[in-house]
């Protein structure tokens, strides 16, 4: 008994390490993200605040938790202000389905745990417009939903895809399969859809869609400042640090424990970026047309291919 409550302490330690190592990174990929902006536009990036302006994200965190809390009279006031602490929430909770080898949670079925806290936030998000009671917010909230709800379809069929393929429902089989090959050079054409639809499901340029500046003032976080809009920000550049490293996890073959496993995952972290500073906005009806008529057909034939491959290899087995 005092074993297991010992293991059980190790692993809740180990967590709460991790979580503060994300929130960490968190802060230094906002930096990150305004100095690359900076080069792509030909302008100045932080460098005020320390050196090169390395302080810049804790100012930043000091003077949004410090500003005062708006508190809009006609919201739903508990569910307005309870949205983004379960949205940053659901975004830290994910991390502990990477298939660490040093005491972490690591379970057998952590892609299913994934597509859980994936779908959730979809809830966080529209309900968070709803509360505000906002026009600009519901609108903003609705447009998102309609998206990640359609984005999602892509990411469920290619991951179905390798769980046929690797007969088995955790992320350790990625690393176990990946030794001598990676999934991206097997399947190019998956990875590019992964890409592109992490980038719509994370609310990323070009699928800015719920943060469409110049038709929704801000999207479904109109209404919020502060306190609220910071855990908002934490929990979207959250998500986009867990893609990264979600991408490196299933393409591109990586050990967590390994130093090249962090090389890749800020290289697909610094992508994030460089597409925000290259590419327009798309039309809402090309974002649609994308999803269901160019990604779902393509990602439906992979599933069918491997499939197929499946079934031969248990044959030629037999």
């Amino acid at each position: 008994m005092e074993s297991n409550c010992f293991v059980l302490l190790v692993e809740v330690v180990n967590y709460l390490v991790l979580i503060i190592c994300v929130l960490v990174g968190v802060a230094f990929v906002t930096l990150l993200e305004r100095k690359i902006l900076g080069y792509i536009q030909i302008r100045k990036g932080p460098n005020k605040v320390g050196y090169m302006g390395l302080f810049q994200p804790f100012s930043d965190a000091v003077k949004l938790f410090s500003k005062e809390q708006t508190m809009p009279i006609m919201s739903n006031f508990i569910i307005y202000y309870f949205c983004p602490i379960f949205s940053l929430f659901l975004s830290l909770l994910v991390w502990s389905v990477l298939p660490y080898d040093v005491g972490l949670v690591s379970f057998n079925m952590s892609i299913l745990f994934f597509f859980c806290c994936l779908g959730m936030g979809v809830y966080s998000v529209m309900v968070a417009g709803w509360a505000s009671n906002c026009k600009y917010s519901l609108l903003g909230s609705l447009r998102s939903v309609a998206q990640t709800i359609s984005y999602e379809v892509s990411l469920a069929l290619i991951l179905l895809s390798f769980i046929v393929l690797l007969g088995g429902f955790s992320l350790e089989l990625f690393n176990k399969y990946q030794n001598y090959i990676w999934f991206m050079f097997l399947s190019l054409p998956l990875s590019l859809i992964w890409f592109a639809s992490c980038l719509a499901e994370t609310n990323r340029t070009p699928f800015d869609f719920a943060e469409g500046e110049s038709e929704l003032v801000s999207g479904f976080n109109t209404e919020y400042s502060s306190g609220g809009f910071a855990l908002i920000f934490m929990a979207e550049y959250s998500s986009i640090l867990f893609m990264s490293v979600l991408f490196v996890v299933v393409f591109l073959g990586s050990n967590p424990c390994s130093l090249v496993f962090y090389l890749k995952s800020m290289f697909l972290a610094f992508v994030f970026v460089w597409v925000r500073g290259t590419l327009p906005r798309l039309r809402y009806d090309k974002l649609m047309y994308l999803a269901w008529k160019s990604f779902l057909p393509v990602s439906i034939n992979y599933l069918f291919f491997f499939i197929g491959v499946k079934s031969l290899c248990f044959v030629l087995n037999l």
